[in-house]
């Protein structure tokens, strides 16, 4: 009996274990461009065009292949609007009664697939270096789940950046010479950009038409949208971002979007480069004495580790995950966060540049977005959905333990020891954001107080009982513990008057 096939548009490999698991010969491919998933939460128009023109280029190499593909694009007339009920259309016309597919990346779509009225074969998601099972068994027993130490089991099963059973040059991790405040110029152009080929921009235009009204800028396009390219991208951050991306890693400047960021993980994530093959070209260039160990340690840390680890959380931790709130926030997420003009600069770079690439680096994603909702009290929900709406990576396996988790600390210490807060000095320190603010880094309260400053203090007040007993926290409360009566009551009173401010949609 012939079977369907599915392939989503994140799973865009070769090595697919649902593809693995067909037949040439008498089983179809079903990939299918549907409305629900562009609108379950207003993703950013490049993200979209990025997942349709490698959806679209992916099925042309698989019939290239010998693949039979049904294939549903977004414009057709009989396009049912939801991967279920494609497969459900697809299955009538073939007589097929079984679906395989690769065990989706959302939980949200594997309850989807497993309501189907159809046999379903869910395979496990082999393109990750620890599968779910090997993560269960990583986490059982522990008190608390450290990537650290995940980390160091994955170097050890893959052997990446070992000596005789010994990490590298005698370390884990080199994240100590990874901090280095912005430097003057940047000498690295970037990541590689593409031309639109005419399939693309086919797609480009079905995107404005349908999604242009979503949060982001849809024009210039440049993201690979075929494996081959997305190699290319790979070497050319290999050669030219790699030897200073550790040192700069955390980073951020006016008018540099990039810096020696690779830009790869929409990539990764959406299956056209496989995680290893790019941590091992890393590890390449080290060897080969072309870029220094704290940079290839800190790129495939955040492969080999994090990338691994918050993917096992998600799967570990279940479907009420993304909706955590341990902290009991509930403040609606500001216009700001959509564009509106506000005088914080360090806000107003990021999210410009969030509009204009549907990107921005992971420290500009923590310590400035994240940051200020977190210190602000901003329901985590609304922040997991803008996140997941707003970035080209973004896909929940992967979002939402870093939103939910490691941002906002919604999950109440499972991903980390403590929450990621700080006051505007971090900010300066790592940036050239503060130079050109209507606020005053260093004024910390009065007229032209940094608001991050107020908020920080508000933030450790309000959550006193929590976090008052963490180790990593006392010295903070005793700072603050230390500060006059009347001094304290002033930043308490400041910070809550620019709360209300923000709640009345007033520029801030």
């Amino acid at each position: 009996m012939a079977r369907l096939v599915l392939v989503l548009g994140d799973q865009l490999s070769e090595t697919l274990s649902a593809l693995a698991a067909g037949n040439k010969a008498k089983d179809t491919v079903v990939m299918a461009e549907v409305a629900e998933e562009g609108t379950y939460v207003r993703h950013h128009p490049k993200k979209i065009a990025l997942v349709l023109a490698a959806m679209r280029k992916f099925a042309g190499h698989l019939r290239e292949e010998g693949w039979e593909v049904a294939y549903t694009r977004l414009e057709d007339e009989d396009n049912t609007g939801t991967i279920a009920d494609e497969l459900l259309r697809r299955a009538q016309q073939t007589g097929a009664e079984e679906v395989i597919a690769t065990t989706p990346g959302e939980w949200r779509l594997i309850r989807e697939l497993q309501s189907l009225p159809l046999k379903v074969s869910l395979k496990p998601d082999t393109r990750f270096i620890a599968s779910r099972a090997d993560f269960t068994d990583w986490a059982e027993g522990r008190k608390q789940l450290r990537m650290e130490y995940f980390y160091r089991e994955m170097r050890r099963k893959t052997g990446l950046l070992m000596e005789g059973g010994k990490p590298a040059a005698g370390k884990w991790n080199f994240d100590h010479d990874n901090r280095k405040a912005p430097p003057k110029e940047i000498t690295c152009a970037g990541p590689m950009q593409f031309t639109p080929d005419a399939e693309t921009d086919e797609v480009l235009d079905l995107v404005e038409e349908r999604f242009g009204d979503h949060f982001g800028e849809l024009r210039p396009f440049h993201f690979a949208v075929t494996r081959s390219d997305a190699l290319r991208a790979l070497e050319q951050f290999i050669r030219e971002g790699l030897p200073l991306f550790g040192d700069y890693q955390d980073a951020m400047l006016r008018g540099e979007k990039w810096l020696y960021h690779s830009v790869l993980s929409p990539y990764l994530n959406i299956g056209l480069l496989e995680p290893l093959e790019v941590c091992r070209a890393a590890e390449e260039a080290w060897k080969a004495g072309d870029v220094p160990i704290n940079a290839a340690e800190g790129f495939i840390r955040q492969i080999l580790g994090w990338r691994e680890f918050v993917r096992g959380i998600y799967f570990l931790e279940g479907e009420d995950y993304p909706s955590r709130n341990a902290l009991e926030h509930s403040r609606a997420l500001p216009p700001l966060y959509w564009g509106a003009e506000t005088g914080m600069r360090c806000l107003s770079e990021a999210i410009a540049q969030t509009q204009e690439e549907a990107y921005a680096h992971h420290i500009q994603r923590l310590m400035v977005t994240g940051n200020f909702a977190l210190l602000a009290g901003i329901n985590p929900t609304e922040v997991h959905e803008w996140y997941l709406a707003v970035y080209a990576d973004a896909f929940e396996w992967v979002e939402a333990p870093n939103t939910v988790g490691m941002s906002q600390f919604a999950d109440g210490g499972i991903v980390g020891s403590k929450p990621y807060v700080s006051s505007g000095a971090y900010i300066n320190r790592m940036s050239d954001y503060c130079k050109s603010c209507a606020y005053k880094v260093s004024q910390k309260v009065g007229e032209g107080a940094c608001p991050f400053n107020l908020l920080y203090w508000h933030f450790l007040v309000r959550h006193r009982e929590r976090f008052a007993s963490n180790p990593r926290m006392g010295n903070m409360y005793r700072t603050w513990d230390r500060m006059a009566e009347d001094r304290r009551a002033q930043v308490i009173s400041e910070a809550e008057e620019f709360l209300a401010r923000m709640d009345a949609g007033d520029r801030v």
